[in-house]
């Protein structure tokens, strides 16, 4: 736990009984406030992943749910921010993974990758679906200096699938597809062949791995029920989407800054909206085409 000083309020956490207790002292009040939410240990009867059940009759198979479902119901702040996104960047994900005839469970998978934000790993993965530079163009995304498309949600979700469709391929489970993009296809594969052993549940992995599904997993619980573990948030208080217009690009632009004020916008709407913009210009090769988005009027 990171623990936040100030001069005049300082505030600790603590769990006991499954009572969530917010203690803050005000010095120039002299007073102490409590805050008290009840937190409720639920656990469901069965959950599956992409249709393939979970088997929860297995005790470290339950164990390592139980741990994965308690540690992510409470982190209150960084799963309600979650839940927020998701209603925002599911309806960009979720038609594309229809598409591809991918499960809409892998939604969840970019939840556990990035919190649904642009992220950028200590290793080097960036975006929401977390590619490193060079499997990131082995499945079609443009990475270089001046673009990056695995900032690109559409793009590198598209990428995702492709990734997908092939571990699943190998494997012929859903899961084990999903264990592959943490471990890597030949990661799992060797442990498979070592262990003799054909199912997620069954292999020995190493840490991450080994909580990888089970993580994704508690997502989609929580996700999915958010009221049993304490969420709640008005459809007001969820992220929108925001309107945008596509508008192509044909030619090279030598001031991404002057291009936004074309646009009616400035230069940081027009960088949040596009992220896979790295610089502060765009070259286009001859019969290239970009498609930047920018927000309608109002927004």
């Amino acid at each position: 736990m990171e623990w936040i000083k100030n001069t005049s309020i300082a505030a600790s956490l603590v769990c006991l009984g499954g009572l969530l207790v917010h203690t803050t002292y005000d010095n120039k009040h002299e007073a102490y406030t409590e805050i008290k939410t009840e937190k409720k240990n639920y656990f469901p009867t069965q959950i599956d992943f992409a249709g393939e059940k979970t088997p929860l009759n297995v005790s470290d198979v339950r164990e390592r749910l139980d741990r994965e479902l308690l540690v992510n119901a409470n982190l209150d702040a960084s799963t309600l921010l979650i839940i927020k996104r998701a209603n925002r960047v599911f309806p960009v994900i979720e038609p594309i993974l229809k598409q591809y005839g991918i499960p809409d469970d892998f939604k969840y998978l970019a939840v556990c990758e990035s919190g649904l934000v642009n992220v950028v790993s200590p290793a080097g993965a960036r975006g929401y679906w977390q590619f490193m530079p060079d499997t990131g163009k082995q499945y079609g995304l443009e990475v270089t200096d001046l673009v990056d498309e695995r900032y690109h949600l559409a793009k590198s979700t598209e990428a995702a699938c492709k990734y997908l469709l092939a571990a699943k391929s190998k494997f012929g489970s859903w899961t084990l597809a999903a264990a592959s993009y943490n471990a890597g296809v030949g990661g799992v594969n060797k442990q498979i062949t070592f262990q003799g052993v054909e199912s997620y549940y069954d292999l020995l992995l190493n840490d991450e791995t080994s909580r990888y599904v089970f993580r994704i997993l508690a997502f989609k619980e929580i996700m999915q029920h958010p009221a049993q573990y304490g969420f709640t948030a008005t459809p007001a208080e969820l992220y929108a989407q925001i309107p945008v217009k596509k508008v192509a690009v044909t030619t090279t632009l030598p001031d991404l800054s002057a291009f936004a004020k074309e646009q009616g916008i400035n230069y940081k709407i027009l960088k949040i909206h596009n992220p896979w913009l790295r610089d502060r210009s765009l070259t286009v090769a001859a019969g290239k085409q970009y498609e930047v988005e920018i927000p309608l009027s109002g927004y």
